[in-house]
């Protein structure tokens, strides 16, 4: 009789769970949805109300977009050269970081991993105005430089690429490629990068996601609209000549976002094997 109480309690406690999950999973997809839906309809079927239904009417808002100015192609190739090389940088400078805080014993060593984590606190807007003032001096406005160099540095990838390399790697294969006759940068890219893969990966897709979001840094340095990025060429569509057009509004932002979703959707796997990982502690 106990047991098959507590059968049914069993039971009835994944039934919830599975419940609850599935309905964090519908109000997660449900913006989306409603997103590429109306992406779809047209601007009299949009203020109509609310469907769940997609509509014909996605050609016609493309053309809406193209016919104003709204250069899907050229905005889509600036932000991809950007987030792809800030991405690079990132993660293999990062990287670089990481296993010398890791594998060699300096001095200053603590202090500078400190510092670190210290950066980690300053909010990055405070920076600004003397960035941009550093830029205007050294006359790189309206360049893609001054928006992929800095990722060079990135104190929260440097963090948790550390804690990765603190929970992974053995350090003795440092010592037995030393004895092969393998020399520092060779030991690097051989053995300590391909066990840090999963925590790159990791890093890479919040790093892309970042970057190809970044509005507030191109906004800042960017005049040219042949330069503008993705999220730059999002905010025209504010303009006068777009607010009688909603279906060309929603397929805008839906062209934005949906590399995002596509790399998620691929790459989702990393993010929570990566973070397991590199969440342990020392």
């Amino acid at each position: 009789m106990k047991s098959t109480r507590l059968g049914k309690y069993h039971h009835l406690t994944i039934v919830i769970k599975y419940g609850v999950c599935a309905l964090l999973l519908i109000l997660s997809i449900l913006p989306f949805w409603i997103l590429i839906v109306n992406a779809t309809r047209s601007t009299e079927q949009i203020q109509q109300g609310f469907s769940m239904v997609p509509s014909i009417y996605m050609g016609y808002n493309y053309d809406i977009l193209t016919s104003k100015g709204f250069n899907i192609i050229r905005g889509f190739s600036n932000s991809l050269s950007i987030s792809v090389s800030v991405t690079f940088l990132c993660l293999y400078f990062s990287a670089l970081t990481a296993y010398g805080l890791v594998i060699y014993d300096f001095k200053g060593r603590k202090f500078i991993f400190a510092l670190i984590a210290f950066i980690l606190m300053v909010p990055a807007q405070i920076s600004f105005i003397g960035f941009y003032q550093m830029v205007l001096r050294v006359g790189l406005t309206d360049n893609y430089i001054p928006l992929i160099f800095p990722a060079i540095a990135s104190p929260a990838t440097v963090f948790f690429l550390r804690q990765y390399l603190l929970a992974t790697f053995p350090k003795d294969l440092v010592a037995a490629a030393r004895i092969d006759g393998a020399n520092e940068m060779k030991t690097f890219h051989r053995i300590a990068m391909p066990i840090l893969k999963p925590a790159l990966a990791t890093m890479g897709i919040f790093t892309f996601v970042g970057s190809w979001n970044n509005f507030l840094t191109p906004l800042m340095l960017i005049s040219t609209q042949e330069k503008y990025t993705l999220p730059m060429l999002v905010q025209l569509l504010k303009a006068d000549i777009y607010r009688t057009e909603l279906g060309g509004i929603y397929l805008g932002v839906t062209m934005t976002i949906i590399p995002l979703l596509i790399i998620y959707l691929i790459l989702s796997k990393y993010i929570i094997a990566g973070v397991a990982l590199g969440g342990v502690k020392e």
